[in-house]
């Protein structure tokens, strides 16, 4: 068996993963799943003040933590925050192609706020964590919508939990949310004032062969043929990875959560165009330190074409 340590992941960005390793698909493949927990990592990081935009903030506070140092050997998070850790890594990072699923976030307002639309939210405060894929697609989701000098995004910390806490006892005007706690805020009463979907990519280290990975794929595409074949059975994941600690969260139903939030496909290679878009989509935002790399290095081209060949 080839023993891998991946960074624990929510129902929201990671299922597939959760799925193959709970129906024993990654053992069948010969590979040995451990989970290294970020969650005392991600507290500390989080104690950290509210910042404008990126100022001041990092994007090792959550994803990647613990494989900076050096205790996980692969983790996954959405592809722009990855862009960017890979970028920083100390611990030769690489991305090697895209995650299964397709995560959903929304922009979620409290129940008596004056605002309807996107527009709305010029000028106020958006609270999300940095770095991750609602810090990203909150700002995709506003510039559509508002100049750059009326988007306040602060840092509200990892987990959309916290965030949504944090909004409701008056320290945001907004925030993003992704499932169950979309759901979660429908429920209390919240408005979610606009919503979109975007991908992550997987990140590993120089331990992570092509053959293992093309393994970790393997297992990983039958997960997402199971779910895709009868969403209603595994939606309760949404609720069960949180209910022990969010007890807001075991309120929820089953038949609460919307199953079109839930979309898998293949594991895949990132394609080339998107990926170039996005690097200068980043850097354009000051998201990208200039000439810290170039496009080409942001994947390891070599162990992403032959894992998916």
């Amino acid at each position: 068996m080839t023993k891998l340590t991946l960074e624990t992941t929510a129902p929201f960005q990671g299922l597939p993963e959760l799925v193959a390793y709970d129906e024993g698909l990654f053992a069948k493949e010969g590979i040995e799943i451990e989970w290294a927990s970020r969650d005392d990592a991600i507290v500390e990081a989080n104690r950290t003040p509210d910042f404008v935009l990126s100022q001041g903030a990092t994007p090792f506070d959550s994803h990647g933590v613990l494989f900076e140092q050096g205790k996980a050997d692969m983790y996954n998070a959405c592809e722009w925050g990855n862009y960017r850790r890979v970028t920083d890594s100390a611990a030769g990072s690489r991305q090697v192609g895209r995650r299964a699923i397709v995560a959903w976030c929304a922009i979620a307002v409290p129940p008596d706020s004056p605002v309807y639309t996107p527009q709305q939210l010029a000028g106020r405060s958006v609270g999300v964590g940095f770095y991750a894929g609602t810090h990203y697609l909150a700002i995709h989701l506003l510039s559509g919508f508002l100049p750059r000098d009326q988007i306040n995004l602060y840092n509200a910390g990892s987990g959309a939990y916290q965030r949504l806490k944090r909004m409701l006892a008056g320290e945001f005007e907004a925030c993003t949310v992704t499932e169950p706690h979309g759901t979660l805020a429908e429920k209390m009463g919240c408005r979610l004032v606009c919503s979109a979907f975007f991908h992550g990519t997987e990140v590993v280290s120089n331990r992570v062969s092509a053959d293992t990975y093309a393994a970790f794929n393997r297992a990983v595409r039958e997960a997402v043929r199971r779910i895709n074949a009868n969403k209603s059975a595994y939606m309760h994941y949404f609720i069960d990875y949180h209910k022990d600690k969010q007890p807001e969260v075991g309120t929820l139903r089953v038949e609460d959560l919307r199953e079109n939030r839930l979309q898998v496909c293949d594991p895949a290679p990132i394609p080339e165009a998107e990926m170039l878009r996005t690097y200068e989509w980043m850097k354009d935002w000051n998201l990208l330190e200039d000439g810290a790399c170039s496009a080409s290095e942001l994947i390891d081209r070599e162990i992403q074409n032959l894992a998916h060949a």
